[in-house]
């Protein structure tokens, strides 16, 4: 084969059709316009989690019914671009596994070239059940077994107790289907009789999708009913903030973030660590990024303050409204301890 600098190229010249899906922070469709452009340099990969992003690559040439995947984890340098060497690397490891066909089914020793490459991960079994419960979607392909269990179980035909042959892959592939139907309907009238060991799970699934509104003012209403609780649970409001996160610009979820930013029993990292790590779009203003900053600072120590200021920093998104909050002479007197600490921190570390 000709040289080749992309993988966009790769899977072209090898006459595959391709989809790419971000296996980081949520599992979201990239476009291949905005795939090329990340992959030539001119567009940070936008969800960088760990300093890396995780890529799934779904190609097929006659079936996609039956695809195949690379689960690929590469290093972004500190703008946010993807490693050129690490891209090309895997790459030449494809070319030499497989040569010019990547539908071929690998010998023994094309086989143990692919399980050595050093750019492969294990996505979670969340991030699993949600990608095939995607493509199922999205090939007109029939859901797993395990749906229909779980639009009886919301229904409230098993009881609410009878929760234990749902399965993940049954709510991934009931929250991609959110919009069908009359699933959001059915969800609504469930979720004040979810029990934790249902709710948290599929919260991770939601996390994933828009949502109908009438969703999301119920979802607001459950936490609103939890805050009026005098000992709040901390775990059913993260989940709730999961749930609701893929909406995150919604005026609904921006008002429930600034509410829980305010409420002095709501300062629990577990909390905030959602708002951020799933929700971080509502952060992507200043007032609000300066509030959620002052109130993370009162409860943890300075490692985590660092760590939960390095994940969002890595955020293009939400880079240069952080970077002015703390440039900012308008904050608190912990605020200031806290990022001159911060500084001196990252100086030492340069």
């Amino acid at each position: 084969m000709s040289q080749i600098d992309t993988l966009s190229e790769l899977l072209q010249l090898s006459k595959s059709n391709y989809k790419v899906f971000d296996l980081g922070r949520k599992v979201e469709k990239i476009s291949k316009s905005d795939f090329e452009r990340m992959e030539q340099a001119m567009l940070p990969y936008p969800t960088p989690l760990q300093g890396h992003a995780h890529l799934a690559v779904v190609f097929w040439q006659q079936r996609p019914e039956k695809p195949y995947i690379w689960f690929i984890k590469l290093p972004l340098d500190e703008r946010g671009l993807l490693n050129q060497a690490a891209r090309n690397h895997f790459i030449a490891i494809i070319i030499e596994a497989l040569g010019n066909d990547l539908t071929v089914d690998p010998s023994e020793k094309q086989e143990e070239l692919l399980k050595g490459n050093p750019y492969n991960f294990t996505p979670s079994q969340y991030k699993l059940a949600t990608l095939n419960a995607t493509l199922t979607f999205e090939f007109k392909q029939p859901a797993s077994q395990y749906l229909e269990l779980c639009r009886s179980y919301l229904s409230g035909d098993l009881g609410w107790d009878n929760w234990q042959g749902i399965g993940v892959q049954g709510l991934c592939d009931f929250a991609v289907r959110i919009q069908d139907n009359d699933n959001a309907e059915l969800l609504s009238k469930a979720l004040p009789n979810l029990p934790e060991q249902v709710f948290t799970p599929l919260s991770v699934a939601l996390e994933n999708q828009q949502l109908p509104v009438a969703l999301i003012d119920k979802l607001q209403q459950l936490a609103n009913t939890e805050l009026q609780n005098h000992d709040i649970d901390i775990a059913k409001l993260s989940a709730i903030i999961r749930a609701m996160s893929g909406n995150a610009l919604h005026p609904m979820f921006l008002q429930l973030t600034d509410i829980l930013l305010a409420e002095k029993r709501c300062q629990q990292l577990e909390l905030f660590v959602a708002i951020s790590g799933r929700g971080w779009m509502a952060l992507a203003d200043y007032p609000r990024m300066q509030r959620f900053l002052e109130a993370i600072v009162e409860f943890v120590d300075q490692p985590t303050f660092f760590a939960v200021f390095q994940d969002l920093v890595a955020l293009p998104m939400i880079r240069p409204i952080l970077l002015q909050v703390i440039r900012s002479a308008d904050r608190s007197k912990a605020l200031e301890i806290a990022i001159g600490e911060l500084i001196n921190t990252m100086q030492k570390q340069a």
